[in-house]
């Protein structure tokens, strides 16, 4: 029995003395992968572990091509040159008309404190623009996230914008690119080259009282606005972000606000679709617009140390509106106001028969006198 026990322990000697050797070449060939170094890790990688939008990089100096693409020659040169056959006092005088239009078709709003403040932060950026008109700035009690900007300086911005922005920058974001195309004219360009309509019906706009006949209702409006002060090609509204991007950065705003809010409404549209108003809709903030944004941002606009983000005020002012707005809703909504109704709706409230235990009050109903002979 021993003799067996000793011949055990040898073959277990035996077999540990093998099997050593056999591990550690196993260990040597497969060693653990070491953990990955940050600073190694490829950018592409990076980026995916970051989250949410990043701001564009750019340069400390970039070198323009020509006083278009100079933010410092804003307001000296060139911009809205070409083939018009409006002077700037006819397109001012053009201008007023439709504003005029505007303003008896739409309820505005007349808060002073709103008003102030949304006709301040567009002057500011009319100062640091190419404009050559002054600018006459209101707010229109609209819940549609939208500005518009009319041939001669008249621009209107609806309260649904003031809402829907999240910071201050996004706001002046989207009324640069509409200040943007009345300083390049493009509303008595699309005018002098005929594209919505006949060129000789245009001057007769400030002397005939308007009519459904020949003009676009403006969506989400209903104003009888001639879309060829509204909508624009892609070329228009590619120049239209190239310097609205150029007075919100001259302005002191961050650029990438501008980027940051067409992804939200684009992200919007996503998961309610019709969520992009109307007048959006030809020129939608594709990924292409977004990126060719994010390029020019890159490419034309120095880095500075800090941008305007938002303030306060702008914080207040947007409280306030809600505020207004709300109030509004339940004013129109109030019990006892005189409303409406449909014929849908009405036929809905009467009664199939003859039931004299009608609950219906509100419909005049014809009874037979009781004495009254067949």
């Amino acid at each position: 029995m021993q003799d067996i026990l000793r011949h055990a322990l040898k073959l277990a000697l035996v077999g540990v003395l093998v099997a050593g050797p056999a591990i550690a070449v196993a260990q040597s060939q497969d060693p653990p992968a070491p953990a990955a170094d940050p600073a190694k890790t490829p950018p592409a990688q990076q980026t995916q572990q970051q989250t949410g939008p990043q701001p564009v990089p750019q340069k400390d100096t970039v070198t323009p091509k020509n006083s278009k693409e100079d933010v410092e020659a804003i307001g000296n040169r060139g911009v809205g040159k070409g083939v018009n056959l409006f002077s700037l006092e006819r397109e001012i005088a053009l201008g007023k008309s439709l504003a005029q239009e505007v303003e008896r078709s739409s309820k505005m709003i007349d808060d002073p404190v709103v008003t102030e403040y949304v006709n301040r932060v567009g002057q500011n950026l009319v100062r640091n623009s190419d404009a050559r008109v002054p600018f006459t700035i209101k707010v229109i009690d609209s819940d549609e996230v939208n500005a518009f900007a009319l041939p001669g300086g008249f621009f209107y911005v609806n309260s649904g914008l003031l809402l829907r922005a999240q910071e201050e920058s996004e706001l002046a974001g989207v009324m640069a690119h509409e200040i943007a195309h009345v300083c390049a004219r493009h509303g008595t360009k699309n005018a002098t080259k005929g594209e919505l309509m006949q060129l000789a019906s245009i001057p007769a706009m400030i002397f005939i009282p308007y009519s459904m006949a020949g003009y676009a209702m403006y969506q989400g409006l209903n104003l009888a606005i001639p879309l060829t002060f509204l909508k624009f090609s892609r070329d228009a509204e590619r120049e239209a972000d190239f310097l609205g991007l150029q007075y919100m950065y001259k302005t002191g705003y961050d650029p990438n606000s501008y980027v940051t809010f067409f992804e939200r409404i684009q992200a919007d549209e996503k998961r309610r679709p019709g969520t992009i108003p109307k007048v959006f809709s030809t020129h939608p903030p594709t990924p292409d617009r977004i990126e060719n944004t994010q390029k020019e941002i890159a490419r034309i606009l120095p880095a500075k140390q800090e941008y305007i983000v938002t303030t306060s005020e702008f914080d207040t002012v947007k409280a306030r509106l809600r505020n207004i707005m709300f109030s509004r809703k339940v004013t129109d909504n109030a019990a006892g106001k005189p409303t409406l109704r449909t014929k849908t709706e009405q036929s809905k409230k009467q009664p199939t028969g003859n039931d004299p235990n009608s609950s219906d009050d509100d419909r005049p109903t014809l009874k037979r006198r009781p004495d009254s002979q067949p």
